[in-house]
């Protein structure tokens, strides 16, 4: 069993072998559950933590040369990646670094958090050393206490849906209209919040995410839209009515990205990426 200690805490995480995490993954995903904030560690990692989980929740606010568009980083990690099926952060810090097949490479957690910077905030990468990277570490970090590492977390990424369905845009448009618009606006620009930012994001056009972006996939989009919107009501859109107003969102203008001509280089593309 190896011990690591990290620069700003005190904790011991202990890191199982390969062979152990391989058999925490067969063993079958562990429960969700997200830590409590009393067990917020006092000082400067408790600080770290808490500034954190302020960048995830205010990011457009805060990191302004960093964020390309008018979203924040809960936009999509719902409740600042406290949320299953909503790309919540419980768990990860036991998982990465992991192989991910679209730039066919194992990644760090910090490439990670990046790829969300440069495609989702249709931004700037933050510097692996920066302050801003490192809060946000240990954000991820605190969330993922008590989850042995290797072990898949229930709830994990976006939410499933048949990706079998075959899309139909113009269903999806009526969709949208009865669903969605009042929220995100008829023209997807979002509502902006009279204090700076917006009450609800921008789904496409130049404040959303760019075509490089997991929500420009009509599936991925699909799943995320199928368990939690309308907010508040998740899981009362069939899963053809997610997919069809994933297909009209997702196909809308929106900023373009330069690297996603490298995606997938080495294969497997899915069928719904944009490129």
């Amino acid at each position: 069993m190896t011990i690591v200690r990290t620069r700003h805490l005190r904790w011991l995480f202990a890191l199982p072998l390969v062979g152990a995490a391989s058999a925490l993954l067969a063993a079958g995903p562990a429960p969700f559950k997200a830590p409590d904030e009393a067990s917020l560690p006092a000082g400067p990692a408790g600080e770290a933590i808490k500034l954190g989980k302020s960048l995830i929740l205010d990011t457009h606010k805060l990191l302004p040369k960093n964020v390309g568009n008018g979203l924040n980083c809960s936009n999509c990690h719902l409740a600042g990646g406290t949320t299953p099926g909503a790309a919540p952060f419980v768990g990860l810090w036991g998982v990465f670094p992991e192989f991910r097949a679209r730039g066919g490479r194992i990644n760090s957690l910090q490439e990670r958090v990046n790829d969300c910077f440069e495609r989702s905030m249709n931004g700037k990468a933050l510097a692996f050393d920066s302050k801003e990277m490192n809060a946000i570490l240990m954000y991820v970090q605190w969330l993922s206490l008590g989850v042995p590492t290797g072990t898949e977390v229930a709830g994990r990424g976006m939410g499933k849906v048949n990706n079998k369905l075959i899309p139909n845009a113009a269903h999806g448009k009526l969709v949208y209209a009865e669903k969605c618009a009042s929220c995100h606006a008829a023209d997807g620009a979002g509502i902006k919040n009279p204090a700076g930012g917006y009450l609800f994001p921008p789904v496409w056009g130049p404040a959303s995410y760019n075509i490089g972006a997991g929500l420009a996939r009509t599936y991925t989009a699909a799943g995320f839209i199928k368990h939690n919107m309308p907010l508040g009501q998740g899981g009362t859109l069939s899963d053809q009515d997610a997919v069809d107003v994933a297909e009209f969102m997702t196909h809308q203008p929106r900023p373009a990205f330069a690297g996603a001509k490298n995606d997938y280089a080495a294969g497997n593309m899915p069928k719904d990426a944009r490129n």
